[in-house]
């Protein structure tokens, strides 16, 4: 279906409202059937998957909505702030290097699996991993590196680059959605069992839950019966910020890209410094660390971290809305590539983190902070607890830094893999 049976995005966003309410509805009975579904799917999962499907179905589409770059632009900022404000930075660096260990080792997984993923379906599917000129698959798996590493700005570097065909760009784009979205459910699967998962790790988790017992208790301090004026006042710090990190945001970026030609050149590791979105996060989170050597931390009380997670629940519908599950089947070799590609990457975090015991939710967070970037890993790290959302926003950050070198590692590899 070339267009969905809605466009028009206030309808759109009722729909997606609606699918929020039932899933909070029925994942809040006592007992019954819900409880018995809702402990096996999480919550936050279906929040994906139904507007998954209702896109798949043709009802909703991605295309013809703005509603992601409204979610990502203006909700994610807000969710930052006030996610934050009671932010325990010091029991935060107390975490130690597990966290950016498993990161790295998602990054590295993602470098040595696209390569290794075409040369196994070479095996099969030669057709799958050739192409010749711009139309050679593996400037394409370029570009998801780029996203799988660091982030859209990344991408986006990475087409700019390797000038793949943009005819066929698309197929490259569910790839990166599809996979990407598959691996984040698979992380928000494992959230229920983390308890079972960190025992098999044999992960010390004390550090983690001295956080989250930090946090709960200054939350239980200074909790209150939110009146007017806290409604307004959260709702000055959040918006606030956000109008200031896009300023600001704006202004840098267009600030480094006219004055350093390392910026602005799409080619260059520090590209990334040229994307307002990579601003835009770094300024709202940085707001956010500030407040919370604040009085307006007390806002916490009020349920700052609460309106936030609305916003992040509110992203996280949007962002099931862009994955159509019936274009899979369209390009089945290159689905079997990320699929082995992610899987490898998989891999690699699990041997590391089995062999220096790390945490289920580093594991998670690290390889969302690589794949899904920070878009989604405060989403799956406010799931083991909303303390813990900055922990992959400070992570995903890491991963724009990260991300062009990755990627240009990567396709030289890809590229001398498709050779073989």
């Amino acid at each position: 279906m070339d267009q969905p049976i809605f466009t028009n995005d206030t309808i759109v966003f009722g729909i997606l409202a609606v699918c929020l309410g039932f899933i909070f509805y029925t994942s809040s009975r006592p007992s019954g059937f819900w409880k018995k579904f809702y402990s096996v799917i999480p919550a936050v999962l279906m929040c994906y998957l139904l507007p998954a499907l209702l896109a798949s179905a043709g009802i909703v589409s991605d295309a013809t909505s703005g509603l992601y770059f409204m979610a990502s632009r203006y909700l994610l900022p807000a969710a930052l702030v006030l996610m934050t404000l009671s932010i325990d930075l010091r029991a935060i660096l107390n975490l130690g290097p597990k966290a950016l260990i498993m990161f790295l080792t998602g990054s590295v997984g993602i470098i040595i699996g696209g390569p290794i993923a075409m040369l196994i379906v070479s095996v099969f599917s030669p057709e799958s991993v050739g192409g010749l000129g711009f139309d050679a698959v593996w400037r394409g798996l370029a570009t998801i590196a780029g996203s799988w590493i660091g982030g859209g700005a990344n991408q986006a570097a990475m087409l700019e680059i390797f000038r793949y065909n943009p005819e066929k760009y698309g197929a490259m784009v569910l790839i990166d959605i599809f996979i990407a979205n598959i691996w984040m459910a698979i992380l928000l699967l494992g959230i229920g069992k983390k308890v079972q998962i960190d025992r098999w790790l044999k992960a010390d988790v004390s550090a983690i839950d001295d956080l989250k017992i930090r946090v709960t208790r200054f939350s239980e301090k200074i909790t209150r019966v939110p009146v007017l004026n806290d409604y307004i006042m959260m709702l000055f710090f959040a918006f606030g910020v956000v109008g200031l990190s896009h300023l600001s945001g704006d202004a840098l970026s267009s600030y480094l890209s006219g004055n350093y030609e390392s910026v602005a050149d799409n080619r260059s590791f520090l590209s990334f410094l040229g994307s307002n979105f990579f601003w835009m996060v770094v300024i709202a989170t940085l707001a956010g660390v500030f407040l919370s050597f604040t009085r307006a931390r007390n806002y916490e009380g009020a349920g700052a971290s609460k309106i936030g997670s609305v916003f992040i629940y509110i992203l996280v519908a949007t962002i099931g809305m862009k994955m159509d599950l019936s274009q899979v089947l369209d390009n089945p070799g290159l689905i079997l590539i990320g699929f082995i590609w992610i899987l490898i990457h998989a891999g690699l975090l699990i041997l590391v983190a089995k062999l220096i015991k790390a945490p289920y939710f580093f594991l998670a967070v690290g390889s969302q902070a690589n794949v899904g970037g920070a878009a989604s890993a405060p989403v799956v790290a406010a799931e083991f607890h909303p303390s813990l959302a900055s922990v992959g926003v400070l992570l995903a950050v890491l991963g724009y830094a990260v991300g062009t070198g990755g990627a240009l590692l990567c396709a030289l590899l890809m590229e001398i893999a498709s050779k073989v």
